[in-house]
């Protein structure tokens, strides 16, 4: 989804936002990702051509194209946080646009960036954009307000939030527990960077927010895409406590749970490391049959990312199902080490979306696909099983016989509690 934004925002749920005069230079568009529900943006002053891309993803050739679109110069780009949910595309903007890599001072990585302090501004043209440190959902988190000088150059356009502030929700504080800052000390840091920093603009300022719903960064995100911070303000659960003790045990209590590699794509965020480009070249090798078996005889995992019916039916024994359709890098993170060697089993043609998705959250230790698919090995039955699948009628009806089968519930805990088949496991 690609949404080109002058003035109005639209999205579900947030019906009161103020109509407002387009400016006449500054231009944001917005790039949604739905597999990992995950917003990206490109800013430009159309008088000057100077751009700057926030928190994009891994693959970047929609902002270059975008840039060559508007004849933009891709200047800046801008990370809010050290993302824990898939891998930025600052090294590759930097490689192939050149851009500059901004963060917040408190943002401490191995490759070179311009660290901007609370209030400071990025000049693009008569266009700026003001860096507000609001640490929270990490200790680095930023969010940037954009400014239009031609249009009011003392009242701010739009506020990028990255994960402190989203559409119904607010970022997840206990993502760092695993590397020594406790949930609660970020929550009190939430509190603070929300009710002394964002909550300070005018409520007609327009909130671009880093993730929407589906995204495991916060626990009840809003399928819209962008609001206002007045419509926030009024109806965000998370907003209407002004008690920071309350605050802090409502964002930390009930948060789904953290897949792991969460903190390896967290790590890789802050490294200078081989860009998508890169990773893809390597791992696209067709393999054979026997290539494959010789493989998983060694320890590698191989991952069958076609559809749940076409794995069923027939499928090489000890792999693993995630299919492509649907969130597949959501689903496959949790069940895929970044340390064992990978190889795709897919429908002949799907094998570089697979590893792109796939590399989009980091995980780059794919090292072929079976060429021609699952069809080059139906020769090998010995190797291949099958079963049966249950639509919900059949299996109420099997729980019903004097042989029930036993049900082993595989969903989220949250998931289960919320409702389940009675007597599963």
């Amino acid at each position: 989804m690609i949404i080109l934004a002058t003035g109005h925002p639209a999205g579900d749920r947030c019906p009161t936002q103020n109509s407002r005069t387009p400016e006449p230079l500054l231009q944001i568009k917005q790039y949604y990702l739905g597999c990992l529900a995950h917003a990206s943006y490109f800013i430009v002053d159309e008088k000057s051509k100077v751009a700057a891309v926030i928190d994009p993803q891994r693959d970047v050739e929609q902002y270059l194209e975008t840039a060559k679109k508007f004849g933009a110069e891709i200047k800046y780009v801008i990370l809010t946080h050290f993302h824990a949910d898939y891998l930025s595309g600052h090294l590759e903007l930097r490689k192939l646009a050149g851009s500059q890599i901004v963060m917040g001072q408190e943002a401490q990585p191995e490759y070179d960036v311009k660290s901007m302090k609370n209030g400071q501004r990025i000049s693009l043209g008569d266009v700026e954009l003001e860096i507000l440190e609001t640490p929270g959902h990490t200790p680095e988190s930023i969010s940037i307000v954009a400014y239009d000088n031609t249009a009011d150059k003392n009242t701010p356009h739009a506020v990028f939030s990255g994960d402190t502030l989203f559409i119904g929700d607010v970022g997840r504080p206990d993502l760092l527990g695993s590397i020594g800052i406790t949930a609660k000390d970020l929550a009190g840091d939430l509190f603070d960077s929300l009710h002394n920093k964002l909550l300070k603009l005018p409520d007609e300022t327009i909130l671009y927010p880093g993730h929407g719903a589906g995204s495991l960064c916060g626990k009840s995100l809003s399928t819209a895409t962008s609001c206002t911070i007045g419509n926030q303000r009024a109806g965000n659960y998370a907003l209407q406590t002004t008690d920071k003790e309350e605050f802090i045990a409502s964002v930390t209590s009930e948060q789904p749970m953290v897949p792991a590699y969460f903190l390896h794509d967290a790590i890789l965020n802050r490294k200078e490391r081989a860009t998508l480009d890169e990773t893809l070249e390597a791992s696209l090798n067709p393999l054979s049959d026997e290539d494959l078996l010789r493989f998983q005889n060694s320890g590698a995992l191989i991952l069958d990312v076609r559809s749940a019916q076409a794995f069923s039916e027939n499928h090489l024994v000890g792999s693993l199902n995630v299919g492509l359709d649907g969130k597949f890098a959501t689903w496959a993170g949790p069940h895929v080490s970044p340390h064992v060697k990978v190889v795709l089993i897919a429908k002949p043609g799907e094998e570089a979306e697979a590893a792109l998705r796939l590399g989009r959250i980091g995980l780059d230790n794919v090292v072929g696909f079976l060429e021609g698919g699952i069809e080059t090995m139906n020769h090998r039955e010995e190797f291949f099983s099958s079963f049966e699948r249950y639509d919900a009628e059949q299996l109420a009806a099997a729980l019903k016989t004097d042989s029930p089968p036993v049900v082993l519930d595989v969903r989220a805990p949250g998931e289960y509690k919320n409702g389940h088949v009675e007597g599963a496991i």
